[in-house]
């Protein structure tokens, strides 16, 4: 979304020195794009990774800033969030977040430009429902979001005859997602390799608290076996409500959505109603969401 952290980068010398920070690690003006586009730059994958890398990374920091002695007692992502979240959790450092995120945004954009492929949105029908429409129409579940809403991938060819099986089957809709490729498919398996490669230059560390891990939906363990699942996502289904009822299920009751949009927040909304749900997106959700922290 063209625009992104543009309020949050002028609310603060320090937010501004976190977009000048990016901009020197890249080696362009990352900012500048994410801030007056144009569009069709900002949607490259290898420019819209990175960028939403970067806004969420400036709210966590304008949070924490905002609400000094901020404690948490977890972090999660979803799909590019993941990396995010590790950071946070200081398992890598913001400069290698961001590098490597941009490097996973250009394998993931090659391996589009080398298939024809695409996902698709299902709404309204069960897992196991949408699991029989994978396995009859060759495409795979690629995210399973919230109740009553999973994400399909897989060959162009195949997702209009899947979208026509999952309605006949009950879904309230079933559509095409406005895409590069096909994500979460094997579709992308050729950035794996090129992916592995460039996590292996990272020094690790083990996270200062829980990461949850979308390939497994449970914690992430050692620096090995973080690569290892970040390398799996790739082509794995992201399980992100089976990640936050495990978070409900130790206990945690007050989720805060860091980045652009509030999906997110929606889909914790049909998880946990009882979840007190905050978001930080721009300036007036940072000063919102600092009040409802502080009291």
């Amino acid at each position: 979304m063209v625009g992104m952290g543009k309020d949050l980068a002028g609310s603060s010398p320090s937010a501004k020195a976190w977009f000048a920070r990016a901009n020197a690690v890249l080696g362009y003006d990352l900012a500048a794009i994410c801030f007056g586009g144009p569009e069709a730059e900002l949607t490259k994958t290898e420019h819209a990774q990175p960028g939403i890398f970067l806004i969420s990374w400036v709210a966590f920091e304008l949070l924490k800033e905002r609400v000094p002695g901020l404690v948490f007692g977890a972090t999660a992502g979803l799909s590019l969030g993941e990396f995010t979240a590790l950071t946070a959790a200081g398992a890598l450092s913001f400069e290698e977040g961001l590098k490597v995120v941009r490097q996973r945004g250009r394998f993931m954009q090659e391996a589009c430009a080398a298939t024809q492929g695409g996902m698709a949105a299902v709404l309204g029908l069960s897992e196991a429902a949408t699991r029989e429409v994978c396995a009859e129409t060759g495409v795979v579940l690629a995210n399973l979001n919230c109740p009553g809403q999973l994400v399909i991938s897989g060959p162009t060819e195949k997702l209009a005859p899947a979208c026509a099986l999952a309605k006949a089957k009950g879904a309230i809709r079933a559509m095409p997602l406005p895409v590069a490729g096909a994500y979460h498919s094997p579709l992308m398996a050729s950035a794996q390799p090129k992916l592995e490669a460039e996590l292996a230059l990272v020094s690790w560390k083990g996270p200062a608290v829980p990461v949850i891990a979308n390939v497994t939906a449970q914690p992430h363990g050692e620096p090995g076996a973080i690569r290892t699942r970040l390398v799996e996502q790739v082509t794995s289904s992201v399980r992100w409500e089976e990640s936050m009822r495990y978070l409900v299920g130790q206990g945690f009751t007050r989720f805060v959505e860091l980045g652009p949009g509030r999906a997110l927040s929606g889909f914790m909304r049909r998880i946990e109603k009882a979840a007190q749900v905050l978001n930080v997106e721009d300036l007036a959700t940072l000063e919102a969401t600092a009040k409802a922290l502080a009291a």
